[in-house]
């Protein structure tokens, strides 16, 4: 351990003194610099290192409205929140913690969890930054679906206050009652009744019904060799991958896994690979499947092979103690989550990427924000913000941040100031990007 033990008594001091170098009412005061780059500018240097035949899809998905913006503009983002003072309290952050990087999955008792499910931009950080991404995907969602300003601001306050006073809660609690805490989606349904019960009921056998045969079912086909992946360009695609080196890679992808892991994964035999286009900002980043067989054909297993970049985070915080970008993701994923991915690896590709691998679909499952009424989007909001807080209570200082929250709505205003300002800002750069496409200034294309 290399840091001094300290009492409850002097971590909550620690967090009040934090409140001198960021008063809580700081985030409410925050506007873009002067000297803002250019967001387009931004989104042209992440280009630069992706596939370029995929960069016009990545752009056609932003174009398509405000929130697939802010989606995709995490790095715009990052810049626009280095910019203000933070409090000095770090945790793991997600780096990306947009309401829809919140979903269900599979803990490997097959209890269906509500947790952050993205971690590709990971790494510690000032925990605001997390909140303040939250609270600006609410913002943006909410104005999209036509919810009224007061209700806007209301979702926001409702996102900040789960989260400040879950905060507050776990900091009373015992370090492994924290470490165990998660969020059991069944009893959550269980605690509610009439349609919102059916809701989440109906949401939670869809996604148990996603797993690896599910997606070898819409992704796959029968050939006279066995199963093998549907062509479908650009989104799937077989681009003639050395299989021998595919079975390298696996090997070198199967050392990162513990050992009982690895003894899982030698049941599995190598059948097929391809690269499949995923997501929003992702789009451009190396992305592959790989289909494996268990016990015969009607055993699937399919994982997701993904390219692990530096964090959009990076260029304003600290260098990550690990090296290899997969491991990064997969620490941090570790740390954030209540429960992970038991395929969770990482490995090495050609021309020294990083690579992350996990399962597919494990029962995953997203909200369909666009389709939420005021009621549903206020519960998910509070839903998000309890979920964000357990998730920093785990890597950060929850006495310290629950000390510089405190039992008042400061900080909870001063975000949904903050969120109504990025929101603005937001939609002022979705239009720069829409209108450079219809310039012809850069290519999109809806696919």
């Amino acid at each position: 351990m290399d840091t001094p033990w300290l009492t409850a008594a002097e971590r909550a001091e620690l967090g009040r003194a934090a409140r001198k170098r960021a008063p809580r009412s700081t985030a409410g005061h925050w506007r873009p610099a002067a000297d803002r780059p250019d967001p387009l500018a931004v989104l042209r240097e992440q280009a630069a290192d992706r596939v370029p035949e995929l960069v016009p899809i990545r752009t056609g998905r932003m174009a398509a409205s405000p929130f697939a913006f802010l989606r995709g503009a995490a790095a715009v983002m990052a810049g626009d929140l280095a910019t203000a003072p933070a409090s000095g309290l770090t945790v793991q952050l997600c780096g990306d913690a947009h309401l829809v990087n919140f979903g269900l999955y599979a803990s490997p008792e097959r209890t269906l969890l509500f947790d952050l499910n993205d971690f590709d931009e990971t790494l510690p950080g000032p925990f605001e930054w997390d909140v303040e991404r939250l609270a600006a995907s609410l913002a943006v969602a909410a104005r999209e679906n036509g919810e009224s300003p007061e209700d806007t601001h209301r979702v926001v306050l409702d996102a900040v206050r789960g989260y400040r006073e879950h905060l507050r809660e776990l900091a009373g609690l015992g370090e492994l009652t924290v470490w165990y805490r998660h969020i059991d989606a069944q009893h959550l349904a269980d605690s509610l009744k009439g349609k919102p019960r059916r809701r989440i009921e109906t949401n939670l056998a869809s996604a148990r019904r996603r797993d690896s045969l599910q997606a070898a079912g819409k992704l796959t086909r029968s050939t006279p060799a066995g199963r093998r992946f549907k062509d479908q360009p650009p989104l799937v695609e077989h681009l003639g991958f050395d299989t021998d080196e595919v079975r390298g890679l696996l090997t070198d992808y199967r050392d990162s896994l513990p050992d009982d892991r690895r003894r899982l994964l030698d049941r599995y035999r190598f059948v097929d690979v391809a690269r499949k286009v995923v997501g929003v900002g992702s789009v451009g980043t190396r992305c592959y499947i790989v289909l494996l067989e268990g016990r015969d054909a009607d055993d699937p297993l399919i994982l997701q092979v993904k390219e692990a970049q530096a964090s959009v985070l990076e260029p304003h915080l600290p260098p990550s103690r690990y090296w290899h970008h997969g491991e990064r993701v997969v620490a941090g994923q570790r740390l954030i989550q209540a429960s992970s991915d038991i395929f969770l690896g990482w490995m090495t590709g050609p021309g020294g990427r990083h690579f992350y691998w996990r399962q597919l679909r494990d029962m995953k499952g997203s909200a369909e924000v666009g389709t939420m009424t005021t009621r549903t989007l206020h519960s998910y909001a509070v839903l998000c913000g309890t979920a964000l807080a357990r998730a920093h209570a785990r890597s950060g200082d929850r006495i310290a941040i629950a000390a510089y929250l405190g039992r008042s709505d400061t900080f909870d205003r001063a975000i949904a100031a903050f969120a109504h300002h990025y929101a603005e800002l937001n939609t002022a750069d979705h239009a720069r990007l829409t209108e450079a496409v219809a310039a012809g200034e850069v290519q999109a294309e809806n696919v």
